[in-house]
C-alpha cells in the first residue's frame, strides 16, 4: 500500500488550490446573498435612488433594466400589480431586495409598495412643488419690488437735484402773488396721500401751467400728537408725497418746484376747538406763485 507524504510539495499545492476554491465560492455565495431593505426614498436621480432604512440613512440602490418595480395589493398584500421606474418618487415607503456589489450599494432585483403609500407620497409631492413655484414666485417678486425701490430712490435723488436747483434759481424772489392754493389733510400718523386729492393737485396743476412764470410752494405740517421728532419726520413726508404726485401724476416741471417745507408743529391753526386744530394741522398747503416782477412785465 502506498503512502502519502503529507509534507510533499506536489499535495501542498493540491491542498492550496482546493482552499483557494472554497474560499472563492465563499465570496461568490456572500457576493450573490439576497438581502431585503425596507425604507423610504429621500432622492432620486436617474438609476440611483438614496433610501433611508433603520440602519443607514443614506443607502445607495442602483436601479436596472431588469429591476422589477411592483405595487403590492390585497388584503394579504401578496398580489403584485407591475409598475414603472417612474412610480419611485422622493417620499414613498419602499421594501427592495437585491444584492450588494463590491462598492456596498444595493442592486435592486425588485421594488415594491403599497398604494396608499404612493398616494401619500403623491400628494407630498404635490404639495411640495406648489410651495417651490410660490417661493420661486416670492423671489421674483421680491426682486421687482427692490429693484422698484431702487429705481424709486434714484428717481427721489434726481427730484432733490432738480428742486435744489430751482431754489437757488429763485431763492431771491421772495415777493409772490397766491393765484391757486389746495391743502391735503391726512389722519394722525399717516403720510399717504388720500386719493380724493389728486383731481384737485391735479386741476392744480393744469391751472398753473397757464400761468407766465409760476412756481408751486408746498409746505407740509403736522399736529401736536406724539413727539416733535416724529412729527417733523411726518411733515417732510406729507410734502414730499404731495410733491411726487404734482410732478408724476401733475406733469409739474421740477424747476417749477420749490424745494417741500416741512413745517412740523410749527405755525398751528387755531380755530378754539382742540380736536378740529388738530385734525387741521395735520395737513400740506400746496401753492401757485407768482413773483410780482414777472407777472409786471
Amino acid at each position: 500500500m502506498r503512502e502519502f507524504n503529507l509534507r510533499s510539495p506536489a499535495l501542498v499545492a493540491i491542498l492550496s488550490s482546493v482552499l483557494l476554491l472554497l474560499m472563492s465560492a465563499t465570496v461568490a455565495a456572500q457576493s450573490t446573498e439576497q438581502v431585503a431593505e425596507e425604507g423610504v426614498i429621500k432622492a432620486r436621480n436617474g438609476d440611483v435612488m438614496i433610501l433611508h432604512t433603520s440602519n443607514s440613512p443614506a443607502l445607495k440602490v442602483l436601479l436596472t433594466s431588469d429591476t422589477e418595480v411592483g405595487q403590492v395589493e390585497g388584503l394579504l398584500q401578496v398580489r403584485r400589480k407591475g409598475m414603472s421606474i417612474a412610480a419611485l418618487i422622493p417620499g414613498l415607503a419602499v421594501k427592495v431586495q437585491g444584492t450588494h456589489n463590491d462598492q456596498g450599494e444595493l442592486v435592486a432585483r425588485s421594488v415594491s409598495f403599497k398604494g396608499n403609500d404612493l398616494e401619500r407620497a403623491e400628494t407630498i409631492q404635490a404639495g411640495l412643488h406648489e410651495t417651490q413655484v410660490q417661493t420661486e414666485e416670492n423671489k421674483q417678486a421680491i426682486k421687482q419690488h427692490n429693484a422698484a425701490i431702487q429705481q424709486q430712490h434714484q428717481q427721489i435723488s434726481a427730484n432733490k437735484e432738480a428742486i435744489d436747483a430751482a431754489v437757488a434759481r429763485f431763492g431771491e424772489l421772495d415777493d409772490y402773488y397766491i393765484l391757486d392754493e389746495v391743502t391735503v389733510y391726512f389722519d394722525n400718523g399717516q403720510a399717504e396721500v388720500d386719493q380724493q386729492y389728486v383731481p384737485q393737485l391735479q386741476q392744480l396743476a393744469e391751472k398753473a401751467a397757464s400761468i407766465n412764470g409760476y412756481v408751486i410752494e408746498v409746505k407740509g405740517h403736522a399736529s401736536q400728537v406724539g413727539s416733535k421728532s416724529v412729527n417733523q419726520q411726518l411733515s417732510e413726508d406729507r410734502a414730499n408725497n404731495v410733491t411726487n404726485i404734482l410732478v408724476q401724476q401733475g406733469h409739474i416741471p421740477l424747476t417749477r418746484m420749490l424745494a417741500p417745507a416741512a413745517m412740523g408743529e410749527s405755525h398751528p391753526v387755531a380755530t378754539g376747538g382742540k380736536e378740529t386744530e388738530q385734525a387741521e394741522n395735520r395737513r400740506v398747503v400746496v401753492r401757485v406763485l407768482q413773483n410780482k416782477a414777472i407777472a409786471g412785465m
